[in-house]
């Protein structure tokens, strides 16, 4: 495992092929947070042919939806949301650029598959984090579907924002793993 793995976003293919589950990251650069409600409208329009609100090729998107910042910060608590919500479209997503995912929780058999498919990578970071997360978190700027709220695409400047490699393009997943660890102790 390697420890503290920096990656540049948008994420060239071959660190992709470098990640392995377990290893902790720090990511730097640009990464835009989207939900279900967002993920909807992105999949409609590629459904359609629209242009889209950011090139999707080599970006990552961060499952979050940011609280109010305080006068003296960037963004409030900037926590993870449950990341299989966004399951049904994630497929559609990767297949079409997208390399990095970024929540909490399992992905879908469909989604691991797409994964290893077109070379992309899921991480996890800690729920209930959010306002140390926040903290590497340098510039925000909603870029598409303000309607939305606390759903639409913001682009987050980050700097050493951590996660950890859950699924990779080899098709292993950290959260089985710590259950066949879990099972074997008893």
């Amino acid at each position: 495992m390697i420890n503290n793995f920096y990656i540049t976003s948008p994420i060239e293919a071959e660190v992709i092929e470098k990640l392995t589950v377990g290893t902790r990251v720090l990511f730097s650069g640009v990464i835009y947070t989207a939900r279900d409600a967002a993920h909807h409208r992105l999949v409609q329009a590629l459904d359609k042919g629209d242009k889209l609100p950011f090139d999707l090729n080599g970006q990552a998107l961060y499952y979050m939806g940011p609280s109010p910042a305080a006068p003296d910060q960037v963004i409030g608590s900037a926590g993870p949301t449950t990341s299989s919500r966004m399951d049904i479209y994630t497929p559609r997503l990767i297949a079409d650029g997208i390399r990095a995912m970024i929540g909490k929780g399992n992905r879908s058999p469909a989604v691991k598959e797409a994964i290893k498919k077109y070379k992309a990578v899921y991480f996890t970071t800690i729920g209930g984090a959010g306002a140390l997360l926040a903290k590497s978190i340098r510039q925000v700027e909603v870029i598409a579907y303000e309607d939305l709220g606390t759903e639409a695409i913001l682009r987050l400047n980050v700097e050493n924002f951590p996660a950890i490699v859950a699924n990779d393009i080899y098709g292993e997943d950290l959260f089985d793993q710590g259950k066949a660890r879990y099972q074997r102790r008893k």
